[in-house]
């Protein structure tokens, strides 16, 4: 079974977190008997065509973004060319130039959408952009929503209650390498306190500016890994503030990423905007078996961290509210290890990517299966 993905960015032009699902999902579904492919943009499309992981990662040439939507002429019979080919399709929402390729090409084959957050930021041009929406949602088979948290709070997907399925997004620790004590005495020495940790990408609905108020609050140092278009200012605003306490690190290795998840005491997430709709960061997390600090969004933050069992959920934008729930992690150990089980044990049994996998590859079959005997969806 040939199964084609189609989302604006992957590997190697960008590897976030839903070309990380991508990866998850296309490299788990290879066990599965199914031969995944990828079809996306790039600025430079005949390098950055190549195999990735047993599978091929196919680009067309970018003509230009707008609104964080890129557009391409040469991608539209690129997906002709390979949606024939392929079984079914597996979209990956949001990006509405996708929605027009669809309903050009109208592929005579079974079609999931993965929604993977609604669209926050360009509310403006959203209304103008709904009616292509609708008739895209309309045409899929399946519409497949990563926690029910999103489901019950978009108010997009209520006219589609009907036809979504939950899959949550798991990762795969054996991805993941694992440090050594003499990398974790490194960190150690360096940060000799207890200490909270930050990993994302530094952009706008990460909530950033509440943690920098809160950790005004908090005896033990705060860690932010991850680089992006907030860092000059979240700096500046650290340093205006007098802080001593909170670290800007840059981007870091896995390896060290790994050390420093074994040695935090606790996960800090305080993104603030539904802009954030799951948070891998999380799953990380709660793969090293620490417990987490998040908001309240309505979005699936809430699904991996819950509330009193996994870590602590706090009102967004509440820097009291997220200095006390540190204070508690800091000084409640028998709490935190709890918490930190717990986060493990939920990891392994609705977070890991297998789980995903096996899901995802028993909706394309039977949706294969359904489309053959002459009918749409499950």
């Amino acid at each position: 079974m040939r199964v084609l993905h189609f989302f604006k960015t992957y590997y190697p032009d960008s590897f976030g977190g839903v070309e990380r699902t991508i990866h998850a999902i296309s490299k788990g579904s290879l066990a599965h008997g199914i031969q995944p492919e990828v079809l996306s943009l790039s600025s430079d499309p005949s390098s950055n065509t190549l195999e990735f992981d047993y599978h091929m990662a196919y680009k067309a040439k970018l003509d230009f973004e707008f609104a964080s939507t890129g557009f391409s002429r040469h991608v539209i019979s690129k997906f002709f060319e390979l949606s024939a080919k392929a079984d079914l399709i597996h979209y990956h929402f949001p990006w509405p130039f996708m929605d027009l390729v669809h309903l050009i090409a109208r592929p005579q084959k079974p079609t999931i959408v993965t929604y993977h957050s609604d669209i926050v930021k360009q509310k403006t041009l959203s209304y103008l952009y709904r009616p292509l929406m609708h008739r895209f949602f309309s045409s899929i088979d399946r519409i497949v929503v990563t926690s029910p948290n999103y489901l019950a709070s978009s108010e997009v997907l209520k006219k589609y209650r009907h036809n979504t399925e939950i899959i949550p997004i798991g990762l795969n620790a054996s991805d993941y390498p694992r440090a050594s004590e003499e990398l974790k005495e490194k960190w150690r020495l360096r940060f000799p306190r207890p200490f909270f940790l930050f990993v994302g990408v530094l952009r706008y609905y990460k909530g950033l500016h509440t943690l920098i108020e809160a950790s005004k609050h908090v005896d033990a140092d705060i860690l932010v890994v991850g680089e992006g278009p907030m860092e000059a200012e979240l700096k500046t605003r650290v340093i205006k503030s007098g802080l001593t306490n909170l670290h800007f690190l840059g981007g870091v290795n896995d390896i060290d990423k790994a050390a420093l998840l074994d040695l935090c005491t606790a996960f800090v997430f305080p993104s603030h905007l539904r802009s954030e709709a799951y948070g891998l960061s999380l799953v990380e997390a709660a793969m090293f078996g620490k417990p987490m600090i998040s908001c309240e969004i309505g979005t699936g933050t809430s699904f991996v961290n819950v509330h009193n069992v996994t870590g602590l959920v706090t009102n967004p934008n509440d820097s009291s509210d997220f200095a006390t729930a540190m204070n508690v992690m800091l000084h409640d150990k028998e709490l935190v290890k709890r918490f930190g089980a717990n986060a493990y044990s939920r990891f392994r049994s609705e977070l890991s990517a297998d789980l995903m996998v096996e899901r995802y590859c028993h909706l394309y079959r039977e949706l294969k299966r359904f489309r053959s005997a002459g009918k749409r969806g499950i």
